[in-house]
């Protein structure tokens, strides 16, 4: 075994092989060289009173440590219609876990925790899925089919899923494309996860059986930024209906990545759509580093099925080491074991994503498959070597190691070993094929772990506990009449009237396109500064909050309406507006009385100017004019301020003679 490799060396060599590029350094030729390709699934939880297949409240939340029961179940595949097992469901098995579900009886029921059929689908929240069905140009299906979904991983204490197709084939358009849309479909939502730690999983099932829509595009994207894009649409357009929920979980993402040659890979649940374009970039860019690697390892072996790993027990070896998650796993009695990889010198340090390489795949579905906690391996190619060079030696001599291979040092359970070999193995295995079907988890850092292999199709199954529903064209044609405008529509409007375009996000994701179209048409507001007002007065007065409070948007209307009926300068609400977030009960006159204002004529204020202009004393000659203009807007402004519009006051003065 050469101990001479230079692991950092081949990193860097294998990252540059690849071509990866910062996000801010990438452009479409980048994207198009490894044939970037993305797609999205949006979920969107729907303002509903009750869930989706119950009566509990949706929308109610308790804390972690607030149940009144705990239920333990273990979770089996059960075949499909076509007598198969589904891949996920097999590995979810395969890792023993016992799911424990923390209940609170406020908000969940006998059919929560599978003890009673389903109720009638909750129809507010089906007139809400066709709604958004039919603002995003998909076609409405005739009749609505309850199906299952299996999940295996303890997030719904059936086991599965219900969920239903609303719409097909559908549209969103962009600013320089339109992005195909594959369905939409209403489904129930899972519970939250708590903690996931070896073999015990526990969940909360507040947020379980709510009601939840989710939209899945093609895969039209091929650039990060598009991805994004299209996913801010689909979530300005779900909001624009006023009829979904909003806050931290409300909405979620997954997002799905592929590279040319490579395979559909899924990133779950990512929070926050910013994330969406470092994401989509790093994820590309690991598949393509995957196919790279799996050329040079078929190079080695050209019949991959020939490959087979080999281990030994370290158990009753001495090992003097002072790296401490080994020494630790050896003093409470943990299972250690090395692992031979023939011909995979390299492999273990080929760069796969910023900071990560081959052998944290591994380590990451040793966390997942085997339960085996972080840190759980060492290798002969870490950047920053775990084990002494006279360790590596030693085992390196007992499992009879070639110059061309690699080693994998694990501990754990000795109930985990097993898992954990096949673990290993199936994963090299798959690096002889390219890049696995899987979803991944993100981190706001743009690089994701192993979460579980992606589903497929053997997944889904009709419910024999729900009857088809049929939807008439009448109810169609009755909720299609009170539909928003869309959202392109809208941003077209915002292009019209110049307001600021980074107010855009904001306008359109609190939904507050409404209220600054009333301000506008209703109360002869200026666009440009409601849309400021909206977009950066109101949004950074609010994100300030320490204790975020509840405000409602509709006294906004009120506030430019007082100052309408008052006969004062709607720029006056730039200064109430802190007061009335603190305060959000006193009265708009007591706002201005806080604020020492007084109620001023315009020629009060324009007959000041001669006197002003006469105490003016410029400091030189160079900008005089200007700074005199200036000079005199500051000693008016605050009186100035609501009484009168500030751009008549400005042109006052420049039109006095010096």
């Amino acid at each position: 075994m050469d101990f001479t490799f230079d692991a950092r060396a081949n990193y860097e060599a294998t990252k540059e092989q690849a071509g990866y590029v910062d996000r801010k350094h990438a452009n479409q030729s980048t994207y198009d060289r490894i044939g970037f390709m993305s797609g999205l699934e949006v979920h969107q939880q729907l303002l509903t009173r009750e869930k989706l297949f119950c009566h509990c409240p949706a929308g109610m939340y308790n804390r972690h440590d607030d149940y009144d029961a705990e239920l333990i179940r273990h979770m089996r595949p059960t075949l499909s219609e076509l007598g198969e097992y589904d891949g996920t469901a097999l590995m979810e098995f395969k890792t023993r876990k016992e799911i424990v579900y923390r209940i609170k009886n406020e908000t969940a029921c006998t059919y929560e925790v599978d003890d009673t059929p389903p109720f009638p689908i909750d129809r507010e929240a089906l007139g809400i899925a066709i709604e958004i069905s039919l603002l995003s140009k998909l076609n409405i299906v005739g009749e609505v089919h309850i199906t299952r979904k299996q999940y295996l991983d303890g997030s719904i204490p059936t086991g599965f899923q219900r969920t239903a197709i609303i719409g097909v084939e559908g549209e969103i358009p962009l600013k320089h494309k339109t992005i195909r849309l594959i369905q939409l479909s209403i489904e129930e939502d899972s519970c939250r996860e708590i903690s996931d730690i070896g073999h015990v999983r526990i969940y909360k099932t507040d947020r379980l059986g709510m009601p939840l829509i989710e939209t899945v595009t093609y895969p039209d994207c091929v650039n990060p930024d598009e991805v994004k894009e299209a996913c801010d649409y689909i979530r300005f357009l779900n909001r624009s209906t006023g009829k979904v929920r909003s806050g931290i979980g409300a909405g979620r993402q997954d997002v799905n990545v592929s590279c040319k040659g490579g395979t559909r890979v899924e990133i779950k649940g990512v929070a926050h759509t910013k994330w969406i374009p470092e994401l989509t970039h790093v994820e590309a860019f690991r598949q393509w580093s995957l196919l790279l690697l799996r050329d040079e390892l078929r190079k080695r072996f050209p019949e991959p099925g020939s490959w087979k790993m080999n281990h030994i027990s370290l158990d009753q070896v001495a090992l003097s080491t002072s790296f401490v998650p080994l020494k630790q796993s050896v003093e409470s009695g943990m299972a250690v074991v090395a692992v031979r990889l023939p011909g995979f010198k390299g492999a273990l340090s080929h760069f796969t994503q910023p900071g990560k390489m081959f052998a944290n795949e591994l380590s990451d579905r040793l966390k997942v498959i085997a339960c085996i906690e972080k840190p759980n391996l060492a290798h002969s190619e870490s950047l920053m070597p775990e084990l002494e060079k006279e360790n590596w030696q030693k085992i390196a001599t007992l499992l009879a190691t070639k110059e061309e291979d690699a080693v994998v040092v694990f501990w754990g359970p000795q109930a985990d070993v097993k898992t954990a070999l096949e673990t290993i193995e199936e994963r090299c295995r798959m690096a002889f094929e390219g890049i696995p079907n899987e979803t991944r988890k993100s981190f706001d850092d743009g690089t994701t772990i192993f979460e579980r292999v992606l589903p497929g199709a053997d997944r889904m199954y009709p419910d024999t506990d729900s009857a088809p529903i049929p939807l008439e064209d009448e109810y169609i044609e009755s909720l299609s009449k009170n539909l928003p405008s869309d959202i392109i529509d809208r941003y077209n409007q915002l292009k019209k009237w110049n307001v600021p375009e980074d107010t855009y996000t904001y306008i359109f994701s609190k939904n507050h396109f409404p209220l600054l179209e009333r301000l506008v048409r209703e109360l002869s507001v200026d666009p440009v500064f409601a849309g400021t007002f909206i977009g950066q007065r109101l949004k950074n007065l609010l994100g300030k909050q320490k204790k975020q409070r509840q405000f409602n948007p509709e006294k906004i209307y009120k506030l430019f309406g007082f100052l309408r009926d008052n006969k004062l300068n709607h720029r006056l609400a730039w200064h109430m507006l802190p007061e009335i977030i603190i305060h959000p009960r006193m009265d708009f006159e007591s706002v201005l009385s806080s604020l020492k204002f007084r109620k001023t004529g315009t020629d009060e204020i324009l007959n000041k100017l001669p006197y002003l202009s006469e105490k003016f004393v410029p400091k030189n000659k160079k900008n005089s004019t200007e700074h005199k203009l200036n000079w005199m807007m500051g000693q008016l402004r605050k009186q100035a301020t609501g009484n009168i519009d500030l751009t008549y006051l400005a042109n006052q003065i420049k039109q006095m003679k010096s």
